[in-house]
């Protein structure tokens, strides 16, 4: 395993345009351009010294529900992280471009809250393809660091789908990404609130997250790349789920999501949710049709002693 440490986030615009060239014909030929590897790369990005903008955090809040607080919003150092995540997949011996990856599944462990100065080491490394119905999906693993702890670790699972099978038009079935194992299936949950998402949050969520995308920017380039319209991150739902349980979630917490039919926008969606005990199952799904969108499971981490016994 090669650990790269970077002296500081890599700039998302250059690693877009790097991640994107592989859809040029021969352009993979190139030494800097991803498309020239068979497996994934073992490889590992350190970013040290990492502290959030307090008027970033905010501004990130205000777009995806939360409280403004003297911690991080739960899903915020998947933010950190993203640069790192697209240089990883922008290296030149990374075997295809992410431009056209399906984001399947996404687990957070948040081992206590982090406060808002905080100074913070973040690494990222991707898994080993793994074969899927569709295609093959690998994980990048985010693990961030205060001091020699870990405070918040992530897994973001991608579906490279396969080179026979064609985009449908309005992007991934649901039957691609089956719902994330719960006590009850998403149907059953009970109607909470409905969220209006208008055309724009694609861009919105674009300006505080780093993720510019081009099939949440407009309707033009997400045509180009086989949706009907721009559709909303994956991210920003999950960020908008737990904003919506915010007043009940834990210190220290696992979540779990997978996201199935892309959110079109502008639409319309419905947030649904059942607790037994302490654990939380959620869902997003479309407020006409209930056609699911994300499936998630929110869990508290078990207390240990000082002697590192449950």
């Amino acid at each position: 395993m090669e650990t790269r440490t970077l002296q500081g986030p890599p700039s998302i615009l250059p690693l877009y345009a790097r991640a994107a060239a592989p859809m040029i014909p021969g352009a993979s030929l190139l030494p800097f351009v991803p498309g020239r590897g068979v497996e994934i790369p073992e490889i590992e990005l350190e970013l040290p010294a990492v502290q959030a903008k307090p008027e970033r955090v905010a501004a990130y809040a205000r777009v995806c529900g939360f409280a403004l607080r003297d911690h991080l919003p739960p899903t915020y150092p998947h933010v950190l992280a993203f640069p790192l995540h697209m240089a990883v997949m922008a290296d030149g011996s990374f075997p295809f471009g992410a431009v056209g990856l399906v984001h399947v599944e996404n687990r957070i462990v948040q081992r206590r809250r982090i406060g808002l100065g905080e100074e913070l080491t973040i690494k990222v490394k991707p898994s080993k393809l793994q074969t899927h119905p569709k295609g093959r999906t690998f994980s990048l693993q985010t693990k961030v660091k205060s001091g020699n702890r870990i405070v918040w670790e992530s897994t973001s699972t991608m579906l490279r789908r396969g080179a026979d099978q064609q985009q449908p038009a309005d992007g991934p079935k649901s039957e691609d990404m089956a719902p994330i194992s719960s006590r009850r299936p998403s149907g059953e949950l009970a109607a909470g609130v409905e969220w209006r998402l208008g055309g724009d949050l694609g861009r919105r969520y674009a300006a505080v997250s780093g993720d510019r995308n081009p099939i949440h920017m407009h309707s033009l380039s997400a045509k180009a790349l086989g949706f009907p319209r721009a559709i909303a991150h994956g991210m920003w739902t999950k960020a908008r789920c737990l904003a919506a349980l915010e007043s009940r979630l834990p210190d220290a917490f696992a979540v779990d999501v997978r996201f199935r039919k892309p959110i079109l926008l502008p639409g319309r969606v419905e947030f649904a949710g059942s607790s037994q005990g302490e654990e939380i199952d959620f869902a997003v799904r479309d407020a006409k049709r209930g056609t699911p969108h994300l499936d998630g499971h929110l869990a508290p981490l078990e207390a240990k002693t000082k002697d590192g016994r449950k």
